[in-house]
């Protein structure tokens, strides 16, 4: 990495205001996505680090609190200018450690920025209410105060947009927080904490802890049992979440997860075929398959179904896969040989299921853990790639007959994350976006993300929302006040 900005590139934890390592001198090893080669080192925290950085919260979090919206706002906006200063090292470190497209990588930034922002104004508007009384001698009164301590535990394929919008919406409204990054993109993280002391977060009010992979689970667990932690948020597996939560139980702290998907990707045959196939290829193959709403299955009205096939395979053809870093590169490494194996295993139950291998269907030449992006025609319900997230750059495309069938079909899932239809009816529009049962519905567009909405999901896929106005409530009590006036 040629980094304008040298001492982003950090090798210690970031606790209670300093740069630290491991209590036992425990380090972990970072390496690119791509080349597998080794691009840095970082400490390898576990119980007593984590004790120390929950502790380092819970000393800041009364002064914070006290801090006034006003000033909050200012230092989370000095974050966001210091962020997009910053940009193009912090892109650069999202593609070696995560591996997507530089390009993809920049727009990560720029959506980070945006939580960061977007909570910068947010801060200055936890409005509460006054309620009329139900006496004369009465006066009702709801407010919003900070829950207290908080901690994130964020995933490796947005390592900067998801530690934005937790830390953004907690540090607004006035908690303090412990961030445990994913251990394949740690330096991300720290950078971000850098960016963060610069513009001047006081002491303790952002800590940041790195493990391997061995040790999270450790830590979640930990954080989980924390009495000094009072909310956590997660983004990551259905099966982590649902562990996580159980663990949280024993504290009855506030959780937000943010879960799998299996989003189904519409296509009506009224729908603009060009336009659809465009939303398509947005969906599905933005870092190579491996974000939480990507496109997982495609349902295609008949007749349009082979078309839509055949001209998909078609543009997919001309994306250039290889290291994110490369000029003109759209499809990057999987994060590991267990998602690429999950990819193989996908694919090759499709063709024993009668499904036709339009494009692709192999790990690529490239080696490593390359894999080509691959299109199948005629997917039927049995298929696993129905059933299963497959976090890769597959796309199924199932055939259907009316609207009534396809709404049974994208609603047969644990799942309920985000959904993708096209079509040019109007009244279809409005069936389709209420039938559907996932908490984001995008009509005509393969891109719904944006830091002013809430985003999140219902079933397996998660509880509460992040984004939006909505964002912030998931670090903010309710507290009711009765006063008694005299007459």
């Amino acid at each position: 990495m040629q980094l304008a900005d040298q001492t982003l590139l950090r090798t210690e934890a970031f606790i209670g205001g300093r740069w630290c390592p491991a209590a036992d001198n425990g380090e972990t090893e970072v390496v690119n996505a791509a080349s597998r080669d080794p691009i840095g080192r970082v400490p390898n925290m576990g119980p007593a680090d984590a004790e120390r950085a929950i502790n380092a919260a819970a000393t800041a979090f009364p002064q914070w609190k006290r801090i006034v919206a006003y000033e909050r706002s200012v230092i989370l906006r000095r974050w966001c200018d210091l962020v997009r200063e910053s940009a193009d090292d912090l892109a650069q470190m999202i593609t070696a450690e995560g591996g997507k497209p530089l390009p993809e990588s920049r727009a990560e930034v720029a959506y980070a920025a945006g939580f960061l922002e977007w909570f910068a104004e947010e801060a200055r508007r936890a409005y509460g209410d006054v309620i009329p009384p139900h006496q004369a001698d009465k006066r009702l009164l709801v407010v919003r105060q900070p829950i207290g301590v908080a901690a994130a535990i964020t995933p490796w394929n947005f390592p900067a947009a998801m530690i934005a919008r937790k830390a953004a919406a907690a540090l607004a409204a006035g908690c303090t927080m412990l961030v445990k990054p994913a251990p394949q993109t740690p330096l991300t993280a720290l950078a971000l904490a850098a960016l963060a002391e610069r513009a001047g977060l006081p002491a303790g009010v952002l800590n940041v802890v790195t493990t391997d992979a061995s040790t999270s689970p450790e830590i979640g667990k930990l954080i989980c049992e924390s009495s000094l932690v009072r909310a956590l948020s997660f983004t990551g597996s259905t099966t982590v979440g649902k562990l996580l939560a159980a663990q949280a139980a024993a504290t009855v702290k506030k959780v937000s997860l943010e879960l799998g998907g299996n989003a189904p990707f519409i296509v009506f045959a009224d729908a603009d075929l060009e336009a659809a196939v465009e939303g398509a290829i947005a969906a599905k193959f933005r870092n190579a398959g491996q974000t939480c709403i990507c496109a997982n299955r495609f349902y295609v009205q008949q007749p349009l179904a082979d078309a839509f096939a055949r001209l998909l395979a078609e543009r997919v053809s001309g994306l250039k896969v290889g290291a994110g870093d490369t000029d003109g590169v759209a499809i990057g490494p999987l994060i590991d040989e267990r998602g690429l194996a999950k990819v193989e295993r996908h694919v090759a139950d499709a063709q024993a299921c009668g499904g036709t291998i339009l494009l692709g269907g192999h790990r690529h030449a490239l080696g490593g853990t390359f894999f080509e992006p691959t299109v199948i025609a005629g997917a039927t319900s049995g298929m696993q790639i129905a059933h299963e997230e497959t976090f890769g750059p597959l796309a199924a495309v199932f055939p259907f007959t009316d609207e009534p069938e396809v709404i049974a079909l994208a609603n047969a899932t644990e799942y309920g994350l985000a959904s993708y239809f096209y079509s040019r009816d109007l009244s279809r529009a409005f069936r389709m976006a209420e039938a559907l049962d996932y908490g984001m519905v995008g009509i005509n567009t393969g891109m719904l993300s944006t830091p002013t909405a809430p985003f999140g999901g219902v079933k397996a896929s998660g509880i509460g929302r992040e984004g939006g106005r909505e964002g912030m409530s998931e670090y903010q009590e309710l507290k009711y006040i009765c006063l008694g006036i005299d007459e």
